[in-house]
Parts: C-alpha cells; sequence; structure tokens
C-alpha cells in the first residue's frame, strides 16, 4: 500500500521544465516562470543561468537541459546544425540593449559623460562578460571599439564570467562601472543609474532559443516556447528592456 501510494505522489509531480538560460534572462525569466505558472497550474521552471556560449560548449556533450534560452541567437543555430535539437523549434525571442551602470552613490556623472566617463581617472574597474564566450562581453567590446575608446580603457576591464557576473562586480563597487545587460540594469532592486549605448555601436544582440533533442517534455517545452512569444510573454520581457526587433 505504501509502495502505491509513493508511485502516486510521484506521478502528481509535473516534471520540471529545465531551461539553460542566458545571464541577461535572471530577472525576466523569473518574472515569465511564474506567470506561466499561473496559466498552468502546477508547471515546474527550473531555469539555469550562465553564459551563452558555455551553455553552447554544455549542449554539445547533451547536457541534461529541455530548453535553450540564448543571448544569441546563432548559438541555437550552430546546435540546429549539429542535429541537437528537435526539428523546427529554433526560434527567435528577443534583442537586448547594453548600457553603462554605476552605482548611486559613485561621484562618476554617467549621465552627462556618457562613454567619456570611462576615461574619468577616478574609474580604475570597468565590468564587462568575458567576450571569449559571452555574447553581452562581446557587444561591449565592440562598443568601446566603435565609440574610440577601447585603446584608453583597455587596461582596466575586469571580466565577468557571464553578463550577470559583470553587473555584481559593478553593483559590489569592485568595478566603478559596468557594461551590462539594459535588462540588468532596469531590474528590481538594481539601483544605481545608467546610460543606454546607442545600438549602432555594437552588433544586433539577437537573442533566440531552441527545444532540445533528449527534452524529457516535449510537449512542455513548446507550451513555454508559445507563452514566450505569445503578448504576456513578450510585454514581460519589454518590462526589461527587451524588444522584438
Amino acid at each position: 500500500m505504501a509502495a502505491a501510494l509513493l508511485t502516486t505522489a510521484c506521478a502528481d509531480r509535473p516534471v520540471p521544465l529545465r531551461i539553460a538560460a542566458a545571464a541577461d534572462l535572471r530577472f525576466a525569466l523569473d518574472d515569465l516562470a511564474k506567470a506561466y505558472a499561473n496559466e498552468h497550474g502546477n508547471a515546474r521552471i527550473e531555469p539555469s543561468y550562465g553564459s551563452s556560449g558555455v551553455f553552447f560548449a554544455e549542449l554539445q556533450n547533451q547536457a541534461p537541459f529541455d530548453l535553450f534560452l540564448s543571448a544569441d541567437v546563432q548559438y541555437p543555430h550552430k546546435l540546429a546544425e549539429r542535429g541537437l535539437i528537435l526539428p523546427g523549434s529554433e526560434f527567435t525571442y528577443a534583442v537586448g540593449r547594453i548600457v553603462l551602470w554605476t552605482g548611486s552613490a559613485s561621484g562618476i556623472d554617467i549621465m552627462r559623460l556618457g562613454i567619456d566617463a570611462l576615461r574619468q581617472p577616478a574609474v580604475r574597474h570597468i565590468a564587462i562578460a568575458n567576450p571569449a564566450h559571452a555574447p553581452y562581453g562581446r557587444a561591449a567590446e565592440a562598443a568601446l571599439r566603435s565609440l574610440g575608446v577601447y585603446d584608453a580603457v583597455k587596461s582596466k576591464l575586469v571580466l565577468g564570467e557571464n553578463i550577470s557576473q559583470a553587473f555584481q562586480l559593478a553593483q559590489s563597487g569592485a568595478a566603478e562601472v559596468g557594461v551590462v545587460a539594459l535588462s540588468l540594469a532596469i531590474s528590481p532592486g538594481a539601483g544605481g543609474r545608467y546610460w543606454e549605448v546607442s545600438p549602432t555601436a555594437y552588433p544586433r544582440l539577437e537573442q533566440g532559443g531552441a527545444i532540445m533533442k533528449w527534452t524529457n517534455d516535449p510537449a512542455g517545452a513548446r507550451a513555454f516556447r508559445t507563452f514566450l512569444l505569445a503578448p504576456e510573454g513578450r510585454a514581460i520581457l519589454k518590462r526589461y528592456g527587451f524588444s522584438e526587433n
């Protein structure tokens, strides 16, 4: 009898949808997961946040995720080329943006100075995500180069493993300024001040996803993808500074 009860209890527990998510989604996806659960009863979303490039490498070795939400649409595209996703499951969900961010107590007038704030003597460290595997790090480096300040500030750069870690470096004071995702700069409790970098200064941050071929719950993954791309999902993404184009 006890065994039967245990079997029933386990059967009643929904299979979690495991999402490998770019770190810029840390707050937006938390809200998306709550809204999705409200609409789908006891649906369970289990996001893991990190660098899109690191996830890409792990997923090539069939890391146990059902869905990949990348900060660079090219990563899911490459997984599709390798036959590692469900056919036809690749999608684009948002376009990201970058900003210069500094803490509320900072004396750096980032709003007035813009990119020239990085040249100030008071700015000794500038946090960015690691360009080797983080799309937002590549965007930050590209922006610094195109705006003509890279050579002047490259010795000040400190690297976070992903964009969330870069933002934490700036929030903690380990870096006076961070070149970070707008979605993090406007997240609840972020504080500070920010100046948005012109989107023309860096390659378009088109963000995309895909459902992995080995997913335990293809129907659940498709349902979440549909929700993400529907008006309610897009409205949440827009609240965090993401755009559709």
